[in-house]
């Protein structure tokens, strides 16, 4: 029986404390050669498993479409708004890639935890400025570093914001509903801090053109921890497009064999008449009704004249025939019952 009191070597600490940094010191000369092998680190394993991106994929879609027409009300303007994949960054990556000045705003989303990031472009802010005051929405070609929003800059950027967050809360509605909250505003990313540098949060990227502006960006910022646990929720309300076409399959298939063994009433008529109450209750055994006969003989089914059929008999047994599913109905349309 191996001894479970027994200590790691000291070879076996270095092997573990080499696997936690970024370079494991693993030879991928193998990797390279064969030329379909990828490194793996376990110490970087990738946390996106159990999110489906597809699923904000379509939140950020919702939200885009009622974002554009909250600006079409509030500017006159129709907007261009062009939507990149979600995807998921490190934090510290996403801010490398961010310049000041920004409208970088924390925001609240109850009832998930922690906080989020709207981000919005200079050149959306100014476009919108100039086309609230009845210009042409051209913006502003660039600000230096240190520029901070004036007080009628501020009121545009609030009036967004509340675009925003009426927009996000329709977006989420099919999954859950939420509320938003401004935090804080800042105009240099680096000064905002919604997770560790290390973490992975989650990027929906719009492209924004305003009348004759030069394109800008509007970033909504997850945290992956807010969203982990409402990961199940996300997979199983919103489905992605990937997702679509198998599920549909497998729900048309179990569709389709549960009908097949359902029982249905069949009932062949080959005519029919109408002929008083009085009548009714005054006829005897042997009496004789005259009714003008069918052409093709009323498969029912259910109640519901569904084919014309011919009468005969196969094997001695009785037996019909189908000869179209839509003649006698057509024929029903142009002679109701009763009428002959």
């Amino acid at each position: 029986m191996a001894d479970d009191s027994r200590q790691l070597t000291e070879e076996e600490v270095a092997a573990l404390s080499d696997l936690e940094s970024e370079d494991s010191g693993v030879s991928h000369d193998i990797s390279s050669e064969l030329g379909y092998l990828a490194p793996h680190n376990l110490a970087n394993e990738d946390r996106t498993i159990g999110i489906n991106l597809g699923a904000i994929d379509m939140i950020t879609e919702r939200f885009t479409r009622h974002f554009r027409l909250g600006l079409l009300e509030v500017l006159r303007s129709s907007p261009k708004i062009h939507v990149d994949a979600v995807k998921t960054v490190v934090f510290e990556k996403y801010l490398s890639d961010l310049a000041p000045p920004l409208s970088v705003n924390t925001i609240r989303i109850n009832p998930l935890r922690g906080s989020s990031l709207v981000v919005l472009d200079p050149n959306v802010v100014f476009a919108a400025l100039d086309n609230f005051f009845g210009g042409f929405g051209r913006g502003i070609a660039g600000l230096p570093p240190g520029r901070m929003f004036t007080p009628t800059e501020t009121r545009i950027i609030n009036i967004m914001m509340e675009l925003i967050f009426a927009s996000l809360k329709e977006a989420w509605a099919p999954i859950m509903p939420i509320e938003c909250e401004n935090v804080s505003a800042e105009i240099n990313p680096q000064f905002v801090q919604i997770a560790d540098e290390k973490d992975l949060v989650v990027v929906c990227h719009l492209s924004v053109e305003i009348s004759e502006a030069e394109v800008g960006r509007i970033d909504i910022v997850y945290p992956f921890a807010s969203l982990k646990p409402i990961r199940d929720e996300l997979r199983a309300r919103v489905q992605s497009d990937t997702d679509t076409p198998r599920d549909a399959g497998l729900w048309h298939d179990d569709l389709e064999t549960s009908a097949s063994y359902a029982e249905l009433e069949a009932v062949v008529t080959l005519g029919e008449t109408e002929i008083p109450l009085h009548q009714f209750q005054s006829l005897r055994s042997g009496d004789v009704l005259w009714f003008k006969k069918y052409e093709d003989a009323q498969m029912i089914i259910e109640g519901v004249p569904v084919f014309a059929a011919d009468v005969g008999t196969v094997k001695g047994q009785v037996a019909i025939k189908i000869v179209n599913s839509n003649s006698f109905l057509a024929r029903e349309e142009r002679n109701p019952i009763g009428d002959e």
